[in-house]
Parts: C-alpha cells; structure tokens; sequence
C-alpha cells in the first residue's frame, strides 16, 4: 500500500496494518492468530450511520440492531429533517432512550442551525473531527473515535474508552486488572500508524475469546 494512504478501505489495508503492527508488537502477532479474520468494516458518513453508533451505546449488538431496524422503518429515510419530522412518538416506538433522543435531536440541529457537516468531518484530520463532534451534547470522544474508524476510515484513531477493547487488552497481554482509557490509550501510542487496525484486531480476538460480536 502506499506509504501516503491515511485511510483504511480495503482488506488489503487490513492486512498492511497487521503486518506492521506485528513488526512493532510482537504480542500483536499471538492475537493475530487467535483472532481470526479482521473485518474491514466500513460504513457511509452521514447522519443514519451516526445514528448507529450512538444507539449501539450501553446496549447489547442485538438490542442495538433491533432498535436500529424499527427507527429505518419509521423514520425513511433516516435524514435529519425526517428524524425531527417524526417526533417523539416514533422515537419511543423504535426503543430510544431519552438520552439518546436529546443527543440525536441535538445531532440534528448542529446540521441544521450550525452547519456541520458529517461527511466533510471525515476528511478533516482527527483531532478536529473530533472536536466538532463532541462539541455537541451527548457525543463522547468514543462515539466520535468510532464514528472516525468505520465512516471515515481513520487508520490511527483507537477508542481506548471502549470496555471490549480494555477487557481485550488485559487477556491479550496478561495484565492483573483491565486498564482504563488514560493506560489503555498509553499502550495504544506505540501502535500508531496503525491504532484503527489494532482496534478492529482487539475486537476480532475479544469476540473469539467470549463467543460475542462487540465491534461497534
């Protein structure tokens, strides 16, 4: 791959970062063989596959993806002028919380009053993606990370706040205890270039390690 690509699109890119990351961290190579394929898993920017991720929050892959498939069918297209449209009565049908109702509906506004843009973000460098995005109330750095990895395809954004990723880590790598976001996000420096390989690694191996899907 050439050395100027930033963004990950292809599982030839996957394949790229793993062998750089196993160059780099030796450890990365025994969770490389346990962890079987590493999905690419790529999404369309926008405000629906926003919306994904931030009904994924604090629920199970099941729940979220229940919640996702009633909210398309009653707000479609998933736009923001059609999620305002609907009101709270299909909020509620389609199982949001009220958190994420006000984050959604602040999401909304920041499109409509503010000007973001949530496919231009992805072509601005991380840092000030993510400044944007967690200007708005509810949006986290985790949403934003996440939101970086699989619309963008950020290639070095690690969501070191995510409990599959620090569970992971502290199997993979034999540690006493799960490390935090500030020790995790420590750990995760020496990965870089390739910290949005190693997340979707550590996920692979989480998942094959439980018997449970946990990539956002």
């Amino acid at each position: 791959m050439p050395a100027a690509c930033t963004t990950i699109e292809s599982h030839a890119d996957i394949e790229a970062g793993l062998a750089d990351l196993a160059r780099r961290d030796p450890r990365l190579a025994a969770v490389r063989a346990r962890a079987g394929a590493v999905p690419l898993r790529r999404t369309q920017p926008g405000f629906a596959g926003l919306a994904d991720i931030i009904i994924a929050q604090q629920v199970s892959k099941q729940s979220a993806e229940a919640i996702s498939g009633r909210l398309a069918r009653l707000v479609d297209p998933l736009t923001p002028d059609n999620y305002l449209a609907a009101g709270e009565t299909a909020w509620r049908e389609a199982g949001l919380s009220r958190p994420k109702q006000r984050t959604l509906t602040g999401i909304c506004a920041a499109i409509r009053d503010d000007g973001l843009d949530l496919t231009g973000l992805c072509a601005l460098p991380a840092d000030a993606a993510i400044a944007a995005l967690t200007a708005i109330k509810g949006v986290g750095p985790w949403t934003a990370e996440v939101y970086l990895l699989f619309a963008a395809g950020h290639r070095d954004v690690f969501p070191a706040g995510d409990l599959a990723l620090q569970a992971a880590s502290a199997t993979a790598f034999g540690l006493s205890a799960r490390p935090d976001e500030k020790a995790l996000r420590a750990m995760a420096e020496s990965w870089s270039p390739w910290r949005g390989v190693a997340a979707r690694l550590l996920w692979a191996y989480y998942a094959q390690c439980t018997g449970r899907a946990v990539m956002p």
